[in-house]
């Protein structure tokens, strides 16, 4: 005598109950223990999950060689050049950038008669006097990076080159309110003129 099984309907529910085992398989990266962004710790004795960088990290592509160009500086002194050729597209984007950060309390000649200054900030000082016009480069670069007295840093807003950009925009504003005939192409004394109070940005 001969015995027939039916395989199909046993073997469809065998399979019905391997796949919740099969699907599990593929959770352990999912499930494995780790921490969260900010979550505390009770491993570590600062109870902080987010341990800090090894001494010396430096991230890909911010290895900052050029002291220079990233302090305004060489060892203790301050520069006095700006670190890459002086080009119209320089001044263009200094002028964008100064407009943008700096405007609101320098105003768009330099001399401190910024809209926030017209609302009651304090005024700060004209980049015209002598003592900042013969100052150096660098200087500029330290306060825009670290910030001096009233005036807050912009190292996160600002990039170092950005910050050159605006130095010699500045530069540029300074020449243009005390440019001498010997400044002007050809030395023609009659293009040389005395810029009204409040006068617009440069013109190159």
């Amino acid at each position: 005598m001969k015995f027939r099984t039916r395989s199909g309907p046993l073997s469809l529910l065998l399979l019905a109950w391997c796949l919740p085992a099969l699907a599990g398989c593929r959770q352990d990266m999912h499930n494995q223990p780790k921490y969260r962004p900010l979550r505390a710790s009770d491993f570590f004795e600062d109870g902080s999950s987010a341990r800090p960088l090894v001494e010396g990290t430096i991230a890909r592509g911010t290895l900052q060689t050029d002291a220079a160009f990233f302090t305004g500086k060489a060892g203790a002194m301050l520069v006095n050049e700006l670190p890459f050729p002086v080009t119209a597209e320089v001044i263009d984007r200094g002028q964008q950038r100064f407009n943008i950060y700096c405007t609101p309390c320098h105003g768009t000649t330099g001399v401190g008669d910024g809209m926030v200054v017209q609302r009651g900030y304090p005024q700060p000082p004209s980049f015209h006097i002598d003592r900042l016009r013969n100052i150096e480069a660098g200087y500029f670069f330290d306060v825009m990076t670290n910030g001096f007295g009233r005036m807050p840093d912009y190292r996160a807003q600002i990039t170092p080159r950005d910050r050159w950009n605006i130095i010699a925009y500045i530069r540029a504003l300074q020449l243009a309110q005390h440019a001498a005939p010997s400044d002007v192409p050809g030395g023609d004394p009659s293009k040389v003129t005395k810029p009204a109070a409040g006068a617009g940005a440069v013109k190159h």
